[in-house]
This record gives structure tokens, sequence and C-alpha cells, in this order.
């Protein structure tokens, strides 16, 4: 696919200079670029990539001097990231797949399948599912019996859509991510150490108990997972089913790789969950949460709208709308600042400390002299 750089701005919404009419087949880093490539220098700092490259049009930053950097055109970006969103958008190639049904697809008669849909070899739909017209599923896809796909999904390989699973339109999921498994649910006949545990914080006053045989009973999963419009979910990311109802991802939001979603959660709309974290299960997640990198957020807990716990954080209790989190502890981002440079200083304290204590002893052996 090739695109001339005019129509590269204009789908951007950018201004151009020079000669809009070169043409250009794919994106790459400056000092990677080769003649066809359009070179990614949103930042001054990438103008010395663009001498290695043999690159003749780059989208640059506001100000930038093309001419100068010895390139034949230049599109504009005020924003670096929005501009590798639309530049990538272009010129990606997108998923191809064969249309209609693979011969070794499994299908249900009772499926409903929609126009224009592709189904690669060994999949497998359940009866009563429908997918949705122009919905692409690639090999070794299950979706599971009265499971709902909407329009214009892409289903990467190896994906296991569940049973009673409500999924809107332009879904993407990358390969090997479950949505639908059972919740991680269990209780035992008589309240168990982890129940004492929690009612006493930890103070527990039956040490008697301590190694008595106790079986773990599944409390089965009834609901379903209901998913909004637009919602991305990454490589080997879970999300589970409710236990009564169902568990809910809002319109645009999206998972990262190995993201847990436990059972009964409900997360809004625009929501970003990054690589590794964790979301307990009957946990509400407000809109336009970000949580980063390993984030771990406990149950039964409510996170308000528009909160960003950095990476790493672990959310233990209510966080009001609005709030930086930053930790562990996980505490408001200016106050875990505050923390880390005062945990930068304690060797030094402890030093000072055993310094006065030092001179203390010494004033205190010459008054006891003094003093005899």
């Amino acid at each position: 696919m090739s695109h001339r750089i005019a129509d590269i701005a204009v789908a951007l919404g950018a201004r151009f200079e020079g000669d809009g009419e070169i043409v250009v087949t794919g994106a790459a880093e400056p000092a990677a670029a080769d003649v066809g490539d359009l070179a990614m220098a949103m930042d001054p700092r990438y103008a010395a990539g663009l001498a290695a490259g043999r690159a003749r049009a780059a989208v640059l930053w506001s100000g930038a001097d093309w001419r100068a950097l010895g390139l034949k055109a230049a599109i504009f970006a005020p924003r670096a990231r929005l501009a590798m969103a639309g530049v990538t958008q272009v010129l990606d190639p997108g998923q191809r797949m064969a249309p209609g049904i693979h011969p070794m697809a499994v299908v249900d008669p009772t499926a409903e399948i929609g126009d224009g849909v592709s189904i690669g070899p060994f999949c497998v739909i359940g009866p009563g599912a429908r997918i949705g017209a122009r919905s692409r599923l690639a090999e070794q896809v299950s979706v599971g019996a009265s499971a709902v796909l909407g329009a214009d999904a892409l289903v990467l390989a190896g994906v296991r859509i569940g049973a009673r699973v409500v999924i809107g339109d332009r879904f993407i999921a990358q390969p090997n991510a479950v949505i639908g498994s059972d919740g991680f649910s269990f209780v035992t006949e008589a309240p168990s150490r982890v129940e004492a545990a929690r009612a006493s914080l930890g103070k527990l006053d039956e040490p008697e108990a301590t190694g008595a045989s106790q079986s773990w009973l599944r409390i089965h999963s009834l609901g379903g997972v209901t998913i909004g419009d637009d919602v991305e979910v990454g490589a080997c990311s879970t999300i589970d089913r409710g236990t009564l109802r169902d568990t809910r991802v809002g319109r645009g939001t999206k998972l990262d790789n190995l993201v847990q979603v436990g059972h009964n959660v409900v997360i809004g709309e625009d929501c970003l969950l990054c690589g590794q974290c964790g979301v307990a299960g009957s946990t509400r997640i407000g809109n336009r949460v970000v949580l980063g990198g390993q984030v771990a957020v406990s149950d039964n807990i409510t996170v308000g709208d528009d909160v960003v716990a950095a990476g790493a954080a672990k959310v233990a209790s209510n966080v009001p709308a609005g709030k930086m989190m930053m930790g562990p502890p996980s505490v408001r981002m200016e106050q875990q600042v505050e923390l880390y440079k005062a945990q930068r200083h304690l060797p030094r304290l402890v030093t000072q400390v055993a310094e006065l204590r030092k001179a203390l002893q010494s004033l205190l052996d010459k008054g006891q002299q003094g003093g005899a």
C-alpha cells in the first residue's frame, strides 16, 4: 500500500510543506528510514537521525526547518503521540484473512453468522452464538454457547470467548485472551482462617485452629460478561464471569497484555489497564481511569472517575475521583514523592542518630563522673 504525503496530512488533519506527491509505503525511525519510508521525527532529539537515514519525507515538530534537514517534504505534528496514532492507522495493512468459513472450522447449525464474516481453521462456534457482520476470527478461536460478538470484530489466534458473553462492535482481542472464564470464588463450610484474619485484622485468638483441615467449595459463576463497543483486550488477559450479575467493561476501554479482571468487576468507559494489572472481585472502576503496569486493586472497593495510579501501586481502599495515586503503599502521588525523598535520607538519618546517642552517652558519663 502506498500513500501520498498530501493524503497522509489530510488524514491527520495536519499541515504539510514541500512535495506532497511523494509516495511512502511505511514508517520508520529516522536513522533506519529508507527512501520509501516516512520518518517519524516529532522531536528535535531525532534530527540527527534524519542525516543517517534515507527518508525524503518526515513527520516533524512544529517550527522545524525541513529544508535544512535535507528533506523534500514534511508533515508538522503539534502532538507527537497523536500523530503516531494517525500515521500508524493510515499505514497499517491490517490482518488479512480469507473470507468465509474455513472448511476445518466447526460451526453449530444454530449459530448465526453475519454477512462478510471470516472464520479461520480450527475455530469452534457454539450453539446459539451470534457473530456480527464483517467480524474476523483467526485460527483456533472458540465462541461459547449463546455468546454474542458484535460487528467488525478482530479476534486473533487462540482467543476463548465463553458462554453468555456479550461483546459490542469493533472489539479487538489479541492472541490467547480469555473472556468469560469462571470467577475465582470459594467458601468453606466452617469459617476459614481467611475470614478470621479479615475479621480480626490478623489478631487471631484461636491458635488451636491452625492446621485444621478445610475444603474449599466452589461458588459457581451464573452471570456472564458484558463488554461495550470499541474495547480492546491484550494477549493472555482474562475477564471472569460474574457470580450472579455480569462482569462489565465499558465502551472504549483498553486492556493490555496479562491483565486480570475478577468476577463482578465493573469497569467504566475509556479506561486504560496496563500490563499485569489485577482487579479483584466486585470492585468498581470509574470512567477514564488509568492503571499503570502491575497495579493491584483490592476487592469490593470503588475507584472514582479520572483516577491515575502509577505503576506497581497497590490500591487497597476507595479512591475518590480525580486522584493521582502512587505506591506501594498507594497514597496521593505528591505524598508518595515526599515519602520517597524521606526514604532516601534514612541512611544519613540513622548515622546522625547514632552520633547523637554517642554524644549524649558521653555527656551522661561525664555528668556521673562529676557527681562522684
